[in-house]
């Protein structure tokens, strides 16, 4: 039987939340429980706030390297305001810079082709500015990737996927980069003009 956190549990929202809340947390607790506990047990109160201090440690480790919330507000106003000719080779280097070997892709429903160690990926990136994302998109990109026969399909966009859009994205196992994705894979590769 393998045991799974619920989504919404106190302990899976601090596992997402940033580090330092689950910390305070934990010190409030602990501090509260070693202040009013009886004298015998103050150890024990001082101790009630460890889980807390756990999961502190465990979203400090899980958030390393991510980018702050003050780098993906930078990153999403600086590619709303670059045009596709600004954009692709930004994203092209990023790619390059993972490893990958890269070929651009014209005129279809993806923009990049990707290999690495002989497995493919199709990406579509040139709609990256639409606010909201339906499913034709993503269905076209599926059916490039069904023709082509390749493993793996990126969807990049700024926007908001679509409720239809974000379902299908999951049963097609597409992947989807959004400004968090985009602000940790473009660090330090955004033009001089657009950079923090």
């Amino acid at each position: 039987m393998k045991l799974k956190m619920a989504k919404n549990s106190l302990f899976a929202v601090l596992l997402r939340s940033p580090w330092w809340l689950s910390l305070a947390i934990g010190l409030g607790i602990g501090g509260a429980g070693a202040s009013f506990a009886p004298e015998a047990y103050k150890v024990v109160g001082a101790l009630s706030g460890f889980p807390f201090l756990v999961i502190a440690a465990m979203a400090a480790w899980r958030q390393r390297g991510q980018p702050s919330q003050a780098q993906i507000d930078h990153t999403l106003q600086a590619l709303q305001a670059m045009n596709w000719a600004q954009f692709a080779p930004v994203l092209e280097a990023a790619f390059k810079r993972d490893g990958f070997a890269v070929q651009r892709t014209e005129g279809g429903a993806c923009d990049f082709e990707l290999q690495l160690g002989g497995k493919r990926m199709l990406v579509a990136a040139r709609r990256w500015k639409a606010a909201n994302t339906g499913t034709e998109p993503l269905r076209a990109l599926q059916a490039a990737r069904l023709k082509a026969d390749v493993a793996d399909a990126l969807f990049i966009t700024l926007g908001e996927l679509g409720a239809p859009a974000a379902k299908l994205a999951a049963s097609e196992r597409i992947a989807v980069w959004q400004a968090p994705e985009l602000a940790q894979k473009l660090r330090g590769l955004l033009p001089p003009k657009y950079a923090s």
